[in-house]
This record gives C-alpha cells, sequence and structure tokens, in this order.
C-alpha cells in the first residue's frame, strides 16, 4: 500500500487540508470503488455487481463531478446538474446488462451569500460524516434494507452491521427504478473534519471507532491511512474507499491566507498504486 498524500487549499472563504485513498480490500481482485478529492469536491462512489462492471459505474459517477474542479467554489445548479449527469451516464451504460449501477456519497463546497457551505449528497450506503467538537455525526442516511428495518423499529441499529440483508441497497445510479439523491446544506466552519466513505469501511469499523481516531489524530493522511488499516485488519471483505477533509479557516482575510498561490490538485487515487 503506497504512502497516502496530503493536500492543502486557500481560498477567500476557506482553507482546507485533505486525503484520499482506496483499497481493494483483503478478499476482492478488483476494486469498484472511485474516489475523487479535489477543490471543492470530495466524493466516494462504489461500484455495483450486476453491471458490466462496476468499476466502469463508479469511474462514470465520479466522472461527472469532475468538471466542478477548480480554484473556486461551486454553485448550487452545478451541482445539480452533475448529478443529473452521473444520473445518465451510468444509466446509458447499463443498457442491455443486468441491473446494477453506482452508490455515489460526498460533499461539494459551494457559494451561498458568499459564505463556503458544504453540500452534501447521497444515493445508496456510502456515508458521509461530520466531525466537529468531538462528535461524530452522520450526514448521510443509508438507503439500505437495513436501515429501513431499523427505521421501523424491526431491528436495533447496533445489530445492523451484522445483518444478511446488509449489502442490499434501496437506491443507485443506474440500478433499477431512478430516485433523486438525497441533498444537505451544512455550513462550512473552522475545525470540521469531513469523512467520506464506501460501507468497505463502516462494515468493518464501528462509529464509535471511527469517533475517536478522528478525535485522536491530527493529520488528515494519517488518519485516512489509519481507518483503512483499521478495515483491512478486521478482514475487508469489501473495498475500502476513505476521504478526510479538515476545514482549517473560514472567512479568510488576505493577510491569513495560508497559501496565497492557491493550489489545486486532482488526487484522485489511481488503483494501481494501491494494491
Amino acid at each position: 500500500m503506497s504512502a497516502i498524500g496530503e493536500f492543502r487549499y486557500s481560498h477567500p472563504s476557506i482553507a482546507l487540508r485533505w486525503a484520499a485513498t482506496t483499497h481493494p480490500g483483503m478478499r476482492r481482485e478488483v476494486n469498484e470503488d472511485s474516489v475523487f478529492a479535489s477543490f471543492p469536491v470530495f466524493v466516494v462512489a462504489d461500484g455495483m455487481g450486476g453491471h458490466a462492471s462496476g468499476d466502469v459505474a463508479s469511474a462514470l459517477a465520479i466522472e461527472a463531478f469532475r468538471g466542478l474542479k477548480g480554484r473556486a467554489l461551486a454553485d448550487v445548479e452545478c451541482v445539480e446538474t452533475a448529478l443529473e449527469h452521473a444520473f445518465e451516464s451510468v444509466h446509458a451504460s447499463a443498457v442491455g446488462e443486468p441491473a446494477g449501477g453506482s452508490t455515489l456519497s460526498g460533499a461539494v463546497l459551494v457559494d451561498v451569500g458568499g459564505v463556503a457551505h458544504w453540500l452534501v449528497l447521497n444515493i445508496g450506503d456510502s456515508r458521509t460524516y461530520l466531525h466537529e467538537h468531538g462528535r461524530l455525526e452522520q450526514v448521510t442516511v443509508d438507503h439500505s434494507v437495513v436501515q429501513e428495518l431499523v427505521e421501523h423499529g424491526a431491528l436495533r441499529r447496533a445489530d445492523a452491521r451484522h445483518h444478511p440483508h446488509r449489502n442490499v441497497i434501496t437506491r443507485a445510479l443506474g440500478a433499477g427504478e431512478r430516485q433523486p439523491a438525497d441533498v444537505w446544506l451544512r455550513p462550512a466552519e473552522r475545525g470540521q473534519r469531513l469523512l467520506v466513505c464506501s460501507d468497505g469501511l463502516t462494515g468493518e469499523v464501528d462509529d464509535r471507532e471511527i469517533a475517536e481516531l478522528l478525535d485522536e489524530v491530527a493529520s488528515p493522511a494519517a488518519v485516512a491511512a489509519l481507518l483503512l488499516r483499521r478495515a483491512l485488519d478486521a478482514g475487508a471483505a469489501d473495498n475500502v474507499s476513505v476521504v478526510v477533509v479538515d476545514v482549517d479557516a473560514v472567512a479568510l482575510a488576505d493577510d491569513e491566507l495560508l497559501d496565497t498561490r492557491g493550489r489545486s490538485i486532482d488526487d484522485t487515487i489511481p488503483r494501481e498504486a494501491l494494491r
């Protein structure tokens, strides 16, 4: 497993550090996850079987967001357009194939009245969390059979990770009847830590341990590597993808910028480097 790089970018309204990694896991030969982490976009897609290939579906989902990469905050309309393109691309590639597709979860920094906000999006059971003030919050809601059982009181949340239908999802890009993605708009605040991950992480490492690691390890690259290692040590039956983003400052004055030249880096992780 290659070392995980850490990246930094300063914009007049926000300064970030981030890291991302993906791994096929301990039992899979093919990594069907795709990751894109480049200002202002941080997303993970988990391809599903039944498609011509899950890695193609997840790559198409991610590709729809590549055009948002740049030195400026996105706007809500552009994110909505990217979501539409993701749906269309994955659906079109599935024509003539068994039903299949990809999950998609993550966040895009958008400009709302001159203030940076996270536009969190989700379809499927990949997840986006916010860790702040010592508390871990799962922002997204899984589109899965076990989540529905939990919501109806038929299953305890503590038992969901071990349920035999834990991998059965109820919404996805390109799979069956089209249903919309969920979206949330949250202000970006100093001290926030964003975690985006596929279920290869959350299926092996529970929220309590995830929260402890996010709380204890300062570097985004170090905590991303440690989360991946914990999943692999637990057996990692599925592909594992992790993106960690730290908000170092918001509404920066010119003399407070961490890097006035800025830096916009496409650090989508090449699968070959992580085998």
